[in-house]
């Protein structure tokens, strides 16, 4: 049997699967009778089950509340930095390869099985990895690529569904639909950390099985709310003027199509950079954050100067993630996503370099991890609203796959830069952070340029077949 036959029929395999799981799920015939009615009728529940669903993907950026523990030199792990932030890459870059599965199979099979076998999977790495994650390789296959994968497979399925139950409003409901990240974010640092005590209660590995448990119940819950409205539905009361009727139609832009347009490419280019500056930054914080409190003084106590820095990164930049991706959809449904994403990136330029001269004392280190934090949570909501504008809702699930492969970049180079950078310079005490910060507002700037001097694509592309 030749490849391309055995790829179809495993593709057939995996469809029957699924189809079979979903015709037996105890909750679907209620869900299929509840959502051509209480649906269209109350739709914020589809924003109510994105959140459910992205809150246990932030788990991804919970990451540093574990780092502590994995690489005490007296405790049961030993790991080095790198090798936390290799974990850390590893799963980000799986994560942004699943997309493109992901989004091809939502266009197929649709987007609530993908969801909930999404949500299996992120559970069952984390599960894995609290039975057998002692080793560090465990914790690369079962957090990185499992768990990492799990979010791949389930990220794009608010956003493709949101933006069709909301087209009068795609900006704040793209930053709805992955608000929850961020928030999950300061959920499960909190919950790991200093709310819950889970880490110094139960250990490492018995969090991830607690994590395990939580993330598959909320995956599937908000799972099995996400459909697509009926065919020809609109929200009561609005009718899109004509013009946008024409432009969003003639915006429907097939994979294929899109790929030959270099507005892609200059979109997918600042998605690296702003991503890139970002996940190092997020890698080196809470280090950074207890180098400059030790250095100006503001503590004298190493643990006392990293507790305060583990909270204030908790705090001020997983909350405000969360509220930059609902406020930067918010701005660019006013004044369009271009200028927004524009501005985003060149005030985050300027705050990352600033962050590294003033982020010495503890309120400074506050501001700076919020507005930071805000400006970063925006790429989530811009990017997938500048892809929807730019090449269509009809596709969007592949295409914003597409997009998102720049994060799977940045992410495997941006969190193991920081931490070569903190390794190598181990003694070099603050200065080893001057590095990091000047390269992430560079790339911020580049970016920002790189969008302010884009033009719309062609629509002569639009032309070739769409996929259905």
């Amino acid at each position: 049997m030749r490849p391309s036959e055995l790829l179809i029929e495993a593709e057939m395999t995996i469809k029957t699967a699924i189809n079979g799981f979903e015709h037996h799920h105890p909750m679907v015939d209620i869900i299929d009778k509840v959502e051509h009615g209480l649906l269209t009728r109350h739709r914020w529940l589809v924003a109510l089950g994105a959140i459910l669903i992205q809150m246990s993907l932030g788990a991804i950026y919970a990451w540093g509340v574990f780092t502590g523990e994995l690489t005490d030199k007296g405790g049961d792990f030993g790991f080095t930095t790198t090798q936390t932030q290799w974990i850390f890459s590893v799963g980000l870059a799986s994560f942004a390869a699943m997309m493109l599965v992901a989004g091809k199979a939502v266009a197929h099979i649709g987007p609530r099985p993908v969801a909930i076998a999404g949500g299996i999977l992120l559970g069952t790495g984390y599960g894995l990895a609290g039975f057998f994650g002692q080793q560090f390789w465990v914790q690369v296959l079962c957090i990185g690529v499992m768990g990492g994968a799990g979010i791949g497979l389930v990220y794009v399925v608010p956003i493709a569904v949101g933006v069709r139950w909301f087209p009068d409003k795609k900006g704040l409901m793209t930053g709805f639909a992955v608000a929850g990240f961020g928030f999950g974010a300061l959920l499960w640092v909190q919950l790991a950390g200093d709310w819950g005590h889970l880490i110094q209660n139960y250990g490492v590995l018995s969090t991830f099985l607690i994590y395990s448990v939580v993330f598959g119940i909320l995956v599937h819950i908000g799972g099995l709310l996400m459909t697509y409205p009926p065919d020809g539905w609109k929200p009561a009361g609005w009718n899109p003027p004509p013009s946008q009727v024409q432009q969003d139609a003639a915006h429907e832009f097939s994979p294929h199509s899109m790929l030959t347009q270099p507005q892609f490419y200059v979109l997918w280019l600042s998605f690296v950079f702003l991503a890139l500056a970002g996940l190092m930054l997020i890698g080196i914080n809470k280090l950074y954050g207890r180098d400059a409190l030790m250095d100006s003084g503001a503590f004298t106590d190493l643990a006392a100067a990293g507790a305060a820095a583990s909270t204030a990164y908790a705090v001020a930049f997983a909350l405000s993630n969360g509220l930059g991706r609902i406020g930067w959809g918010f701005i660019a449904d006013r004044i369009g996503w271009r200028k927004s994403m524009t501005i985003m990136a060149v005030t985050q330029s300027i705050l990352v370099i600033s962050f590294f001269y003033f982020g010495g004392s503890l309120v400074a280190l506050y501001v700076f991890l919020a507005l930071t934090g805000f400006n970063f949570g925006g790429n989530f909501a811009l990017f997938p609203l500048a892809t929807a504008n730019w090449f269509g809702v009809k596709n969007l699930g592949i295409n914003y796959g597409l997009m998102f492969s720049a994060y799977g970049i940045g992410g495997i180079v941006g969190p193991i830069m920081a931490g070569t950078f903190k390794d190598a310079g181990a003694d070099q005490g603050l200065s080893v952070w001057l590095a990091p910060f000047m390269i992430a507002g560079i790339l911020c700037l580049v970016a920002g340029v790189l969008v302010a001097t884009s033009k719309e694509p062609s629509l002569d592309a639009v032309a070739k077949p769409v996929l259905a």
